[in-house]
């Protein structure tokens, strides 16, 4: 797996950055979900740390309905941004809404750094989008994959399908030593899930997965 380029710029938001969020912030996902139709499906999740896979992402819009699905559940995820969105004036309603800034500038191993955050948290969802950009790809980028065997916890599901306007969490899926066996059950869920353009979906794969030796180590 090679590794990152960027670094996470560690500031304190709580030893509890899974709490739901406040009023405000319920009240503007709320009013986002019912002006936009969308209907919300599945249970709250209950573990307090988890990876959330947010797929498919097609659309700048993906972002915007994922954090309105997640104050519907009551439930706060974290976000790695672009440091420089977290400066006055914005920076502070960026962490709000459970925004992590990013030093981009700076070498590290993302990976690692983020498996230590979850030590130091009683409770974090922490949302990857797998494909690391909008545009169709070979394979998924395995970040997710690996924090959540790392750091020992769940990768939860979550999915948007603007098909029938519906979005929510799906299962947990607590990743092993065989990384195809994981995906097969990733792939499962996605099978029907259709983002706003279904043609930039990427293929659900990771590369290890075409590589020899397929446990992952």
């Amino acid at each position: 797996m090679q590794a990152p380029t960027e670094s996470v710029h560690n500031e304190s938001h709580g030893k509890d950055a899974s709490r739901p969020y406040g009023w405000f912030i319920r009240a503007l996902g709320w009013l986002l979900l019912r002006l936009g139709g969308w209907t919300m499906v599945g249970e709250r999740p209950t573990a307090k740390k988890m990876v959330l896979v947010a797929a498919p992402h097609t659309s700048n819009w993906d972002f915007v309905w994922v954090l309105a699905c997640a104050t519907h559940f009551q439930v706060r995820i974290s976000w790695l941004g672009k440091h420089s969105l977290f400066k006055w004036p914005f920076g502070p309603f960026m962490r709000m809404l459970g925004g992590v800034p990013v030093q981009r500038h700076r070498r590290g191993n993302m990976v690692e750094e983020l498996i230590a955050t979850f030590d130091e948290y009683e409770g974090l969802i922490l949302t990857v989008p797998p494909e690391g950009t909008r545009r169709q790809t070979e394979y998924w980028k395995s970040g997710f994959y690996h924090i959540a065997r790392g750091a020992n916890v769940p990768i939860l599901l979550s999915f948007l399908s603007y098909e029938n306007k519906t979005g929510g969490f799906g299962p947990a899926v607590m990743p092993t030593r065989d990384v195809r066996a994981d995906m097969d059950q990733i792939r499962d869920f996605y099978r029907d899930k259709a983002g706003k353009r279904a043609d930039l979906f990427s293929r659900i794969r990771l590369r290890e997965e075409d590589e020899p030796s397929t446990p992952v180590e």
